[in-house]
């Protein structure tokens, strides 16, 4: 089916002075029938101490008290119907109940052992009802680990010391990480990084009653270990495949699929091409299996993909995507217009007084085509 796109632009943001939590920020909108479906990275609280040496700005714009708030105006200000949140900390002591307040149900998973941010799915109370939810944990792929699958992938994927391309670990080094993480020759070691997501299904308050199924995930972030990222990914469209077809058989329906996150990924890779390669304009990849769910980047098929949405002095690149089944019952008709490199209010990078996450938020509007 050829989609095309009936507006270039969703929103566009306008200079909001969000650390001095000015409500009244001009946002301008123009207006395209649909649902609205943003996801954004949110950047933890725990930088207040972590980050204060790589970012150049006053630290006292980036304390969690000052930067929640302006976290809240812009999640408020985007009018998003569904949000995908990742690196969500405080989620019941402080996002369940102001989201709450400002129309939004959610679900949450947490990150497993030490760590305490997760992934979110935030959706307002009039737009959409949900009717079924599951949990993803990336540390399940130590227990697959024996069917071989995995090792497969590590020896076609590309090597470390050529993957320079994924997102550096903020405020740590190398030797550190090293420790931490144990033997890196062992897979078991490998796959076993805590990372999470999430996928539910919705019924769309509107006439057409249609089922969409959102998925968020938040995927490792070492670039070094890109085969642990591609493992991640061939898990969650393999649980993706099976959630639809739970979801098809117990409400007789055929769901429509967003995907979206922080795939710490750059266009091109190996996980953004296995995202993507049910696309037929995406060269065929060597040693990935069929992918159980075709996918398309909102972006690349509207503009192409964004100059960047993750935004730092020590890097600067495309990290975050939503991703659509083109074989579903909607289309996109708008996307979220992002900043230019040589923006004044990216200068320096992220976050600052524009935008309290080191990442963009990234958005599109989509309209449900009938069954």
């Amino acid at each position: 089916m050829e989609l095309k796109l009936a507006s270039p632009i969703l929103f566009v943001l306008i200079e909001p002075e969000l650390f001095g939590v000015n409500l009244n920020s001009e946002i301008r909108v123009i207006v395209a029938e649909g649902y609205r479906f943003l996801s954004v990275d949110l950047l933890l609280p725990a930088g207040n101490i972590v980050f204060k040496s790589v970012y150049c700005f006053s630290i006292t714009s980036y304390r969690w008290k000052a930067r929640s708030q302006a976290i809240l105006t812009v999640l408020r200000n985007l009018g998003a119907d569904f949000l995908c949140l990742q690196e969500v900390d405080e989620y019941d002591s402080f996002y369940k109940g102001n989201m709450d307040s400002n129309g939004y149900s959610s679900i949450y998973v947490q990150r497993s052992g030490q760590k305490h941010d997760g992934c979110g799915i935030f959706y307002k109370h009039n737009s959409a009802e949900l009717v079924l939810e599951e949990k993803i944990e990336y540390n399940d792929l130590v227990d697959l680990n024996d069917d071989g699958s995995y090792s497969n992938d590590r020896h076609c994927d590309t090597p470390a010391s050529a993957n320079s391309d994924a997102e550096p670990k903020k405020g740590s080094s190398p030797q550190n990480t090293t420790e931490e993480r144990g033997d890196p020759n062992d897979p078991r070691v490998r796959l076993k990084r805590d990372c999470v997501g999430i996928m539910a299904a919705f019924r769309l308050k509107d006439p057409s009653h249609h089922l969409v199924i959102v998925a968020n995930t938040h995927l490792y972030w070492d670039p070094e270990w890109a085969d642990v990222k591609l493992a991640q990914a061939k898990y969650l469209l393999s649980r993706l495949a099976q959630f639809k077809t739970v979801v098809s058989d117990k409400f007789e329906c055929t769901p429509s699929v967003l995907v979206a996150g922080d795939f710490n990924s750059t266009p091109g890779d190996k996980v953004y091409q296995y995202l993507v390669s049910g696309n037929s304009s995406v060269p065929q990849l060597e040693c990935l299996d069929g992918l159980p769910i075709p996918l398309c980047s909102v972006y690349d098929f509207t503009r192409g993909e964004p100059p960047f949405t993750n935004c730092t002095p020590d890097f600067t690149n495309t990290l975050d995507y939503i991703f659509f089944s083109p074989s579903g019952h909607i289309k996109p008709v708008s996307f979220l217009e992002l900043p230019e490199p040589d923006s004044s209010d990216v200068a320096g990078g992220l976050p600052n007084h524009h935008h309290p996450s080191d990442h963009l938020p990234i958005g599109a509007e989509f309209k449900v085509t009938g069954e």
